[in-house]
């Protein structure tokens, strides 16, 4: 890197990535301290370590002694790399470098920052880490905003908020007269692997086809590609009243007026979140495994109210699971039946995995919260308007149980500021609510629509 960057007139701090291995540590401290040597016009600084005390490897004694050590041996400046909130806690580093670097990420915060108030808040810690080591220069070298990715409390991932907190954060530094480093210049979808879908939309560029994110005087939006995306949900508006009419010719059924309002409600609900829920798969997605997960979710969850509108209208209820792989004699033969039983078995099993995901893994985990909506809504309609007497099955019982107390722990983890959260929380507990309505086949009586 720093060979490349003299060619083109670039300039490198150079990081040095020390951990608890010493002789590792000990063989890249030597490449570094060659390398500055080898290009000191391109290399204006080293940096020892980066949040070595965050993680543990190191401890501040030991981290102190090899900053020194470093120092010793080289002609340009040295710094070590951490949070903010570790550099307030072992200021005794401040002997053991040139210049303090912090890194400020108002996201990651363990009290989040709203992205209207992301770039206020960098400036003002930067005013007190530079208070707290008078005669040091304080370095922002890590600060940002992603893309994509879930909601933390009030602080939500958007390309607008992304640019907002950018321009925000530049402004604030060339008037404070700091410097900063912007995290990062391009995605890196590696980083997806230990922070999730959130890890991989930082940069500024698009990894994919390494082309600006916000070009200048051209408008940011957060669905680019609205205009497909809203015609995509009115198609599926349309098709879903066109599945209510054919199922209205099965006689001797006769719709009556919930029937047709809950169709209503399901195609304006339906088409309105296709493309919101659209744009989450294709991001959130990642490996064959995810594309998998979240596209059989969308698939379900969009013919979902299709075939429950039909169901609605001649006369069908929600199946149990034991009609679909109980005993062969219980189970049904009508094949309308049998695939809405498979969308909604689709949707209730990835469904629980995401709602416990987000209860035992919950910084890292999506919040699905369109497709389940637009999943759940049908279910729930139909489970409640073409009801049938019967016994309340076992394993609808228990997903009901465990989405029902899923959605009340992720509303108590994540806060009432994440609108993301309380949503996924509230399809949560409609999906649950549709699983609690069905009902046996066994001693099932004639099913009457709702109002007769």
């Amino acid at each position: 890197m720093p060979e490349i960057a003299s060619q083109t007139g670039l300039k490198v701090l150079l990081g040095i990535w020390i951990g608890n291995n010493r002789v590792k540590n000990a063989r890249l401290i030597d490449t570094a301290v060659a390398l500055s040597h080898k290009y000191p016009d391109t290399i204006t600084a080293i940096i020892v370590g980066n949040e070595v005390l965050l993680h543990g490897d190191m401890t501040p004694t030991d981290l102190r002694e090899l900053l020194l050590s470093v120092k010793a041996r080289v002609n340009v400046p040295v710094t070590y790399a951490d949070t903010w909130e570790y550099w307030l806690r072992y200021r005794e580093m401040q002997d053991a470098v040139d210049f303090v670097t912090i890194h400020v990420l108002p996201y990651w915060d363990n009290i989040p920052t709203r992205a209207e108030d992301a770039a206020a808040k960098v400036a003002a810690i930067h005013k007190q880490v530079a208070a707290a080591f008078p005669g040091k220069e304080v370095l922002i070298g890590e600060t940002g905003w992603p893309s994509m990715g879930r909601m933390r409390e009030g602080a939500l991932p958007s390309r607008i908020n992304q640019a907002r907190v950018l321009s925000g954060i530049l402004d604030v530094a060339k008037r404070d007269h700091f410097r900063v480093n912007l995290i990062e210049a391009f995605d890196a979808s590696w980083k997806r692997y230990w922070e999730g879908t959130v890890g991989g939309y930082w940069g500024l560029f698009k990894a994919d086809h390494r082309t600006l994110k916000f070009p200048p005087g051209v408008p940011i939006s957060n669905y680019p590609k609205w205009k497909l995306l809203m015609g995509g949900g009115m198609v599926l508006a349309i098709a879903i009243f066109a599945s209510a009419w054919l199922g209205r010719r099965r006689k001797p059924w006769k719709a009556n007026l919930p029937s047709w309002i809950a169709v209503g409600v399901l195609a304006t609900v339906s088409g309105a979140l296709l493309g919101i829920a659209f744009d989450k798969m294709t991001y959130e997605s990642f490996g064959y495994g995810g594309w998998l997960r979240w596209g059989a979710l969308l698939a379900a969850s969009a013919a979902a109210p299709l075939l429950c509108a039909n169901a609605l209208m001649s006369g069908r209820t929600l199946p149990a699971f034991l009609e679909l792989i109980g005993p062969s004699h219980g189970r049904t033969q009508s094949f309308p039946t049998l695939m809405l039983g498979l969308v909604q078995m689709v949707i209730v099993v990835i469904a629980t995995g995401a709602a416990l995901g987000s209860v035992f893994d919950p910084r890292w985990q999506d919040l699905p919260f369109a497709s389940v909506t637009m999943g759940g809504i049908p279910l729930l309609t139909l489970s409640w308007l073409n009801r049938r007497a019967g016994a309340r099955p076992i394993a609808e019982t228990v997903f009901a149980a465990i989405l029902g107390f899923s959605a009340l722990y992720i509303v108590f983890i994540e806060g009432v500021q994440n609108w993301q959260a309380l949503w996924t929380s509230g399809a949560y507990v409609l999906l649950g609510l549709s699983m609690y309505g069905v009902r046996s086949k066994e001693g099932a009586v004639q099913v009457k629509p709702a109002g007769s």
